[in-house]
């Protein structure tokens, strides 16, 4: 093969998360914090930065403030080396007055972008799923297949399938049908349960993206990859499936979800996605030196538990425990917890102060709460639907408070 290609990657970081509300009421979905210590959107930067692959365009739109400053404290890179960045990019509206009108369009906006770096190969990540990748092997088989196009896949059960895009493969893995959200689904070609769903990750051969862009921008489509752009090439291009099962991350440990990737779209899912995280065999371990989930460094000093118990928690640093019970949760930075207070299934975000004798069961709690003595959240559904968001799932949601303290950095969306 030839020497390694230059990649360039456009991260798509400008969704709404209506489905996550109330935790996206003031920032974006990618901006969401998760598992007490990062933000959604440091997995798939990670997974770039592990990966050594370092030219990174971060596209944002909706609610974007939050996500910004995270990006500017947390991801700033030195500017000594050109192709070493991570730098947001908002619409910058050259083809008209108008925001990104879809995912293919917010590249199609950003051609100069492409056109200044020069890249052999143009990565298009999604910024709001939970998972390790390393994109070095979807690069490998992108190249060896001659791909114009390389979408990650990943098996689904048949009965799932029509919540993502859905991907029909031949034996040979080339893409021969590709619908977005179908009511059918066809099968994974030798296993007639399950079906090959789209990940909303794709590596492109930088002239076929090109000239799919400009086709796409004269037509009248939804200017999204998914639903127009990877459809329409599929007949004529070469279109492939990278089977996600097969990328091999180091670290990972025997009792971990093989595989393990999480769209974290409902509040259900999102706190799913963090229960994987806590048990003896969690089945998504942060704790992997070899392929680190990075974020900012926090100013406080380590978690303190004064006379507690605390079993199955993840606690953030500057944290205090008095006197408390916390179960099967996870809390962030600077939360404090109050002598009698119990905290049970529950993800407890930074700088939440929860009162004396307070009670909360499967709750989230966004950050900058103060949980008044006493209260009870998660224990009686109609008065919790007066105070408090309650999701059909039966999860209570307490939207992001007001309050301010010295840790606080200029982090605080």
């Amino acid at each position: 093969m030839p020497g390694r290609p230059r990649v360039l990657a456009m991260i798509m970081a400008g969704g709404k998360g209506e489905r996550l509300h109330p935790l996206t009421r003031e920032r974006s979905k990618p901006a969401v914090p998760f598992g007490g210590r990062h933000r959604i959107i440091d997995f798939v930067l990670s997974n770039f930065v592990n990966s050594e692959m370092h030219s990174l365009y971060v596209l944002v739109q909706y609610k974007s403030q939050s996500l910004i400053e995270h990006l500017r404290l947390t991801w700033r890179t030195s500017g000594m080396i050109s192709d070493y960045f991570v730098t947001v990019v908002p619409p910058q509206m050259r083809t008209g007055p108008a925001w990104y009108r879809g995912t293919a369009d917010a590249v199609l906006q950003n051609l100069n972008l492409m056109d200044d770096f020069t890249p052999d190969i143009v990565a298009v990540f999604g910024a709001d799923h939970v998972y390790r990748m390393d994109v070095n092997q979807m690069l490998t088989f992108h190249r060896e297949s001659g791909a114009d196009v390389t979408v990650a896949a990943r098996p689904v059960p048949l009965a799932d399938a029509s919540q993502f895009g859905v991907v029909t493969v031949d034996r040979a893995a080339r893409v021969v049908d590709f619908r977005e959200k179908p009511p059918t689904a066809s099968a994974m070609p030798g296993d007639p349960q399950r079906a090959y769903a789209s990940m909303g990750n794709y590596l492109f051969s930088r002239a076929p993206l090109v000239d799919a862009l400009l086709a796409d921008a004269r037509r009248s489509t939804e200017h999204d990859f998914g639903r127009s752009i990877i459809p329409e090439l599929v007949p004529t291009g070469r279109v492939f499936a990278y089977d996600f099962q097969s990328n091999d991350v180091p670290g990972i440990k025997p009792y971990e979800e093989p595989g393990y990737w999480r769209d974290v779209g409902t509040i259900q899912a999102y706190w799913d996605a963090h229960m994987d995280l806590l048990g003896e065999s969690p089945r998504f371990d942060l704790d992997n030196r070899y392929w680190p989930i990075r974020t900012g460094a926090h100013p406080g000093p380590p978690a303190r538990f004064i006379g507690s118990d605390v079993d199955n928690a993840h606690v953030g640093e500057a944290s205090l425990i008095k006197r408390a019970v916390i179960r099967n949760s996870i809390l962030g930075r600077g939360v404090w917890v109050n002598e009698g207070a119990v905290i049970e299934d529950s993800i407890i975000m930074d700088s939440t102060t929860v009162g004396k004798n307070a009670r909360v069961r499967r709750a989230i709690v966004d950050r900058f709460n103060i949980i008044p003595a006493d209260a009870e959240i998660g224990f009686d559904p109609r008065s919790d639907r007066r105070r408090y968001h309650v999701d059909p799932s039966g999860l209570v949601v307490l939207p992001r408070g007001g309050r301010r303290d010295f840790l606080t950095s200029l982090d605080d969306q």
